[in-house]
């Protein structure tokens, strides 16, 4: 069975280390992985997972262009194995020059985390981002955190009330750590979500419960990386008792329709 990881960071090597550090720092969880390209490539391809989408966030207006353009190079060396968003800053001019140089590039969305960032998912100055993407490309958000309100579930909702044409995806299940008022928020509105960050965290059984929940259709397999080892990330959800057809569109197909293939 093929497999997408719609969810993996890759650093430029000379940051890799320090940028990986940081991330361990702010969710306090121990990194044994650094999140380099040479890194996410030897991960995924232990696990057997074909196809990996790479991004990163930038938390500066600064490192916008910069970000994306490593993306890009980083996508372009590796065609067969992955595929990329770009990223935004809201305090970034000309953000809609840059988000459609982003898909001229080739890349197939634009990743945001609004914590990371220190902006609400649904404030006025990324609006007129999420109008120019719809009917073109995904948006993924880092959703929820119980230490900020930033991405909570609930903003997430707006984005989609407002941008009926958004593809929205909600990483973590839509509320990392708070999967349940995720549950009340998004359940009922039209967005995707990824597995990420999820299956080691959550209390026995809710991983499982959380995929019934929202069901195949509406699910992308992601592992996190570097956070997270993609075999164990894979091993745990193919722990789930589901059908072919189900594994199939979370781990393939459904990921495959959105980036185009």
């Amino acid at each position: 069975m093929k497999i997408i990881d719609f969810h993996t960071h890759i650093y430029p090597d000379k940051i890799a280390e320090k940028a990986t550090d940081a991330i361990g720092k702010f969710y306090d969880i121990e990194m044994d992985r650094v999140g380099s390209l040479d890194g996410l490539l030897k991960y995924s391809q232990r696990a057997g997972i074909e196809r990996c989408v790479v991004h990163s966030v930038a938390t500066s207006p600064q490192q916008v262009q910069r970000i994306n353009d490593f993306i890009c190079e980083s996508v372009n060396a590796h065609p067969d194995r992955l595929s990329g968003f770009g990223t935004m800053h809201q305090d970034y001019d000309n953000k809609l020059e840059e988000v459609d140089r982003c898909l001229k590039m080739g890349l197939k969305g634009i990743k945001l985390h609004p914590d990371t960032q220190a902006f609400n998912a649904d404030d006025e100055r990324m609006l007129e981002v999420y109008d120019y993407l719809q009917d073109k490309a995904p948006v993924l958000f880092h959703c929820g955190d119980y230490r900020y309100d930033y991405s909570h579930p609930r903003r997430i909702a707006n984005i989609c009330k407002m941008f009926p044409r958004l593809t929205v995806i909600g990483a973590h299940f839509g509320g990392y750590s708070v999967w349940e008022e995720a549950v009340e928020y998004l359940k009922p509105l039209d967005c995707m979500l990824d597995t990420s960050s999820s299956s080691a965290l959550m209390e026995e059984g809710m991983f499982e419960r959380m995929i019934k929940t929202y069901g195949a259709d509406r699910l992308l397999f992601g592992t996190d990386f570097p956070m997270w080892d993609s075999t164990e990330e894979l091993s745990r959800f193919m722990s789930v008792p589901l059908t072919d057809e189900e594994r199939e569109k979370i781990l393939w197909s459904n990921a495959a329709r959105l980036l185009g293939y």
